[in-house]
């Protein structure tokens, strides 16, 4: 592999990795937050309320355990694990290492180097 392939790649994952950590400890969190999926509960009049109120009918008065409802309060509530983070990480940071090997440069070729005679 040339030198330029490998540094692509390297900022490929390097991005890949910061955007996939960013996602998960700052994007999600708020994302959450904002759909009313907070610490303390499900915020009423919110987004999140509504899902739930839906969630009940469909399932006869009750949120079904490990639906979408739940895990997404669950979510809110205690943020996500470790392990979640390190895996979501892991895969943006492998996908950036992909796109950076296949990435066109943008920038011109590097001049041909003088020839001595």
């Amino acid at each position: 592999m040339g030198g330029r392939l490998l540094m692509k790649m390297g900022a490929g994952a390097a991005i890949g990795a910061g955007l996939g950590l960013g996602g998960t400890c700052l994007v999600v969190p708020v994302v959450l937050k904002a759909v009313g999926f907070t610490a303390g509960g499900i915020a009423s009049a919110s987004l999140g309320s509504k899902m739930m109120a839906a969630s009940a009918v469909a399932n006869g008065g009750g949120v079904a355990a490990g639906g979408l409802v739940a895990t997404l309060q669950s979510v809110g509530a205690a943020g996500l694990s470790l392990a979640t983070k390190l895996g979501v990480t892991a895969m943006t940071a492998s996908g950036g290492t992909i796109i950076g090997a296949f990435k066109k440069d943008l920038s011109p070729a590097d001049p041909p180097l003088p020839v001595k005679k």
